[in-house]
């Protein structure tokens, strides 16, 4: 059974709350318990963090030994060359994910630092998102 982490950044524990209009309803911990259900084949884990050390960490924390990361960066996607490091140092693949469309939002926000460094990217699906990149780990 392949291990996938589930890494988001900053704000997203806000899910459900923040901008409902660009991010949805739904919490993310509502969202994940869907996602298990509905990837039974896969041994799904979920770490949130708003500080940037905390998601470095778990990227070497698991970057050696998960089958794949998928990872929603939030603000630190444009601004980290320290995450952007850390994907490049582990083994293990990284899609970058985004729910919203990064490219229709603010300029600032049409340059992630992380993708030259991940295996792919998904952007502007909201939480669906997050299953197109398990369906890309499945294959």
């Amino acid at each position: 059974m392949k291990k996938i982490l589930i890494l988001n950044g900053p704000n997203l524990n806000l899910l459900g709350k923040r901008e409902p209009e660009i991010y949805g309803n739904q919490s993310f911990i509502d969202f994940f318990e869907i996602l298990k259900k509905q990837n039974s084949s896969l041994e799904l884990h979920y770490f949130q963090s708003n500080v940037e050390g905390e998601i470095i960490n778990q990227l070497h924390e698991v970057g050696f030994s998960f089958d794949g990361i998928i990872l929603n960066a939030g603000g630190y996607t444009h601004t980290s060359v320290a995450i952007a490091d850390a994907i490049k140092s582990i083994t293990s693949p990284v899609i970058e994910v985004h729910i919203s469309n990064i490219f229709a939002r603010e300029e600032f926000r049409h340059i992630s630092l992380l993708g030259a460094n991940c295996k792919g990217s998904i952007s502007g699906f909201g939480l669906h998102s997050y299953q197109l990149a398990l369906e890309a780990f499945k294959l």
